[in-house]
């Protein structure tokens, strides 16, 4: 999100728009069919938002298209395209999802373990290191008692 904190509308979503693809050299005539290719996108949908049309436009067939061939955030042109407001934001910048567990093999892969006998004792290995560790959820009378 750059200058402003108005509330976005079909109309200055369209306007934005223009003036981004300006920007990017989509200016002569047939530009806008040309920047539809480019970002992959029907070139009805992008039409429809440089119309100002009204109703929120699709976010992964449209908004998602046009912030990669703007080579822009998608968050900005969510905002721009009033799908958020800059409050909810905000609220996700501080929001935690409850993180997944880790399985070994997408531990594996992130570290660049491919073949399948490298993941299987990649694999015995974790779980190994794992039945070393003290439950999670006794406490010290627990164990000391046990």
């Amino acid at each position: 999100m750059t200058e402003d904190r108005h509330a976005h509308t079909p109309q200055t979503f369209a306007a934005w728009l223009r003036e981004m693809m300006a920007r990017r050299g989509y200016v002569e005539r047939g530009s806008q069919g040309r920047f539809a290719r480019d970002a992959g996108m029907p070139e009805g949908n992008l039409s429809r938002v440089l119309r100002g049309l009204p109703g929120l436009p699709d976010i992964r067939t449209t908004l998602t298209p046009i912030a990669l061939a703007l080579d822009v955030p998608l968050i900005e042109v969510l905002v721009r395209a009033s799908v958020l407001s800059e409050d909810d934001v905000a609220a996700l910048t501080n929001a935690r999802l409850e993180p997944m567990p880790i399985t070994t093999e997408r531990a594996a892969a992130e570290l660049g373990i491919k073949s399948p006998e490298g993941v299987a004792m990649f694999d015995r290995t974790v779980r190994g290191l794992l039945a070393t560790e003290p439950p999670t959820n006794s406490t010290t009378s627990d164990r000391a008692s046990g």
